[in-house]
């Protein structure tokens, strides 16, 4: 999956992902939207409401045999990564067959399936999904280039919609800069500026011609989040809010404009900057564009993943691009660029558009500053996961909810690993 290379650390632990983690391990000048209101959300007094109305609780009554089966991989799973807290549900067919929470959230604080959060690059599902949406209603073409609305852009004339949206436009992430990283683990609380983000990414020459190949840069998310706004005049959180999150029922997923998250909390703890502490609210404004970082619940993660894994607010003819957006075959080692850079992308492993098609699944893995999360959709068994977990200081690096997803994939289906 999306990995974004690590950066180091003053232990002898790597960094896992920031934000696009894990299993592919290996703004412009131009003045963009930041830092506006938020719009009002509701914070969660008891427990949150999943989209069929019921409560995200642990589930009632006597366990069937599969659910017991996921619950007992979850547990030890739990105790072999020595995991603080897991959070998960399964589904299949879109009927719940297992919600729980395991562990603590704090000390002495039992995790609950209704705690919040961050959700990272879920946001960049939605974001595909609405791009997609708009070339359906004839709003905006996918091949064409950005210059229109980001001007400024270096190569704006060369770089399209497309491009942006399945990471082969050729920009280096920001995130892998080594300035960048020394200043994000000095200044964990820093609020940054799209154009600060993208700055990063504009000190260095293109990876590769657009369109040619491809790598992962969290920067082709900002910069699409922008042209986006200019494109429809609306301010990106509610453009996914109309579009994705209000349609699939996702109550509890909400963008913040500061480092808030509603309760309940789930917290988050990491050894990142070579001290086990907590990071809950460390500043995520780094990780996109502002209007797209959100918060969610294991039950909204649920519903995004077969929602968008679906395709259920898209067209038939739209899903394939969906799944493969013109990146199979395209990526590997260059005179340019490493291979470590550009993973080479196969049919049993790419990047859609905003979403990682693997071995038939359709995902998101989100892991950053003590985070890790993992939605996914299996379209040929109708089976979604939804898992978040959390870390202890003996927490093994990567993208732990993504392991104890593939734990429970290989249970429920075998024939499709995760």
């Amino acid at each position: 999956m999306t990995a974004t290379p690590s950066r180091p650390r003053r232990t002898t632990r790597t960094r896992t992902g920031l934000l696009c983690a894990a299993v592919l391990t290996a703004l412009a000048a131009q003045t963009l939207t930041a830092g506006a209101p938020a719009l009002a959300g509701t914070a969660a007094t008891g427990a949150v409401r999943t989209d069929d109305g019921r409560d995200c609780e642990r589930t009632r009554g006597p366990l069937g045999a599969k659910a017991r089966q996921v619950l007992d991989i979850a547990r030890r799973a739990k105790t072999e990564l020595k995991l603080k807290a897991v959070l998960l549900r399964v589904e299949v067919d879109g009927r719940e067959v297992v919600t729980d929470a395991l562990g603590e959230s704090m000390t002495r604080v039992p995790a609950r399936p209704d705690m919040h959060f961050r959700a990272g690059s879920v946001a960049f599902a939605h974001i595909g999904t609405a791009l997609l949406q708009l070339v359906e209603e004839g709003k905006v073409d996918l091949d064409a280039t950005v210059e229109p609305w980001l001007p400024h852009l270096p190569h704006a004339d060369e770089i399209t919609l497309r491009m942006l949206a399945n990471n082969t436009s050729g920009l280096h992430d920001y995130v892998t800069d080594p300035e960048f990283q020394a200043k994000l683990e000095a200044e964990p609380f820093r609020q940054w500026t799209p154009k600060e983000l993208v700055g990063y990414s504009l000190d260095h020459p293109l990876w590769y011609e657009p369109g040619t190949s491809w790598s992962y840069s969290h920067a082709n998310y900002v910069l699409l989040v922008a042209a986006l706004e200019k494109i429809t005049g609306t301010r990106i959180d509610v453009l996914l809010k109309e579009r994705v999150t209000g349609p699939l029922g996702m109550r509890e997923t909400r963008n913040d404009f500061t480092p808030d998250i509603p309760g309940p909390v789930l917290h988050a703890f990491t050894a990142d900057r070579g001290l086990y502490e907590e990071s809950t609210f460390w500043n995520p404004s780094w990780t996109t564009a502002p209007g797209a970082v959100i918060t969610s619940t294991v039950c909204d993660m649920a519903r995004s993943a077969r929602g968008i894994g679906s395709g259920e607010l898209i067209s038939p003819d739209s899903y394939p691009t969906l799944l493969n957006p013109g990146t199979i075959g395209l990526g590997g080692a260059s005179a340019t660029c490493p291979e470590t850079v550009c993973l080479k992308q196969t049919e049993d492993f790419h990047f859609g558009l905003g979403v990682i098609v693997t071995k038939g699944w359709i995902v998101q893995n989100p892991s950053f500053s003590g985070y890790a999360a993992l939605q996914a959709y299996l379209p040929a068994k109708r089976l979604t996961l939804a898992v978040s977990a959390t870390k202890t200081v003996d927490t093994p690096d990567g993208n732990m909810a993504q392991e104890v997803a593939k734990r429970i994939a290989a249970a429920l289906a075998p024939a499709n690993p995760l």
